[in-house]
C-alpha cells in the first residue's frame, strides 16, 4: 500500500529534509583529503543533535552510523570509520536522512575530494544528478511510477558514452517511498522493466525518494562481507544522487533541497509547489 499524506504532514516530512539537507551542507564541507568517513558521521550526528532530529540510519537493520559513506567503487552503503580517510581525487557519496515528529527525510550527494579528477568523473556524476532531476520532472499528476523511471533511464541513455564505453544504472537497487518509515512501498527501478507494470499513479500526497546509481561500467554489484557495503562488480567506479519529493495539488516540492527545488526545476519547465514553511 503506498502511504497518501495530508498537507500537514508533508510540512512535518519538509522539516524533516531541511535537516538532511544541513547534513549535507556540513558534510561536503568536511569531505577533505585527510578526513576519515568516520569524521563526516560525527558531524552529521552534530548537525542532527542540533536540530532536535533523530537518525533514521543508526540503527536501521542494525546499521551503526547517522550516514552512508560510499567512496570510488562503493555504490552505496558504506559503514564510516576511523580507517577509511578520504585522498586528493576520491569521490565519494553521503547518504543522509532524519526525522522530525515521526515524519522521514532521505537524500544523498556525489562529492569530489581535492582535486585531481578524470574529467569521466565530473561527467558521471552530472549525468546521474540530472538523471535524477529528469526523474523529479515526472513527478505530476497523472502518471505512473513508470513514467519516472523511464524519465531517469531515458536521460542516462542519451548522453554521450564515457570512456570506459558505457553507463551502468544499477539494478539491485533504487527509489523508493517515505513517510512515516524511510523506506516504503513503492519500489522505484531507475529503468523501465516490462515484468513490473506500470506502478501506481501519481495522486496528490504521493511521497517518493528518487536516488540513481550510476558506475561507469556495470550494472551489477555484490554486497562485502560486512552485510551493507555494496561495490560494483568490475571495480569501476559510481555515482549516487537523491532527493525526497512530494506530489501536492500544487505540483512537486522536492523535500530535501534547500529551495524545494524550485531554480533547477524551473529550467525543466516545471513550477514547484508553494514551501509549506516559507
Amino acid at each position: 500500500m503506498v502511504e497518501i499524506k495530508t498537507p500537514e504532514q508533508i510540512a512535518k516530512m519538509r522539516e524533516a529534509g531541511l535537516v538532511v539537507a544541513a547534513i549535507h551542507e556540513a558534510t561536503r564541507a568536511a569531505a577533505v583529503p585527510g578526513a576519515s568517513t568516520k569524521d563526516l558521521d560525527d558531524v552529521a550526528r552534530k548537525v542532527i543533535a542540533d536540530h532536535g532530529a533523530k537518525s533514521n540510519f543508526l540503527g536501521y537493520g542494525g546499521f551503526p552510523a547517522t550516514i552512508c559513506t560510499s567512496v570510488n567503487d562503493i555504490v552505496v552503503h558504506g559503514i564510516p570509520d576511523r580507517e577509511t580517510v578520504l585522498g586528493d581525487g576520491d569521490i565519494i557519496s553521503i547518504d543522509a536522512g532524519a526525522i522530525v515528529d515521526g515524519w522521514h527525510g532521505d537524500a544523498a550527494f556525489t562529492a569530489f575530494v581535492g582535486t585531481g579528477h578524470a574529467p569521466e568523473l565530473y561527467e558521471l556524476s552530472r549525468v546521474t544528478e540530472e538523471s535524477m532531476w529528469a526523474g523529479i520532472a515526472a513527478v505530476h499528476k497523472g502518471n505512473r511510477l513508470v513514467d519516472i523511471s523511464r524519465a531517469i533511464e531515458g536521460y542516462i541513455r542519451r548522453q554521450p558514452r564515457p570512456a570506459s564505453g558505457k553507463y551502468g544504472i544499477i539494478e539491485d537497487y533504487g527509489g523508493h517511498g517515505i513517510g512515516t518509515q524511510m523506506h516504503m512501498d513503492p519500489h522505484l527501478l531507475n529503468y523501465v522493466s516490462k515484468k513490473r507494470g506500470k506502478g501506481p499513479r501519481l495522486v496528490p500526497g504521493f511521497c517518493i525518494a528518487i536516488e540513481p546509481m550510476v558506475s561507469l561500467g556495470t550494472a551489477k554489484t555484490h554486497v562485502l562481507a560486512d552485510d551493507w557495503t555494496v561495490k560494483t562488480d568490475d571495480g569501476t567506479w559510481s555515482s549516487h544522487w537523491e532527493h525526497s519529493v512530494a506530489l501536492t495539488e500544487e505540483g512537486p516540492l522536492v523535500l530535501t533541497a534547500v529551495d524545494g527545488g524550485r531554480a533547477k526545476l524551473a529550467e525543466l519547465g516545471v513550477e514547484t509547489a508553494p514551501d509549506p514553511l516559507a
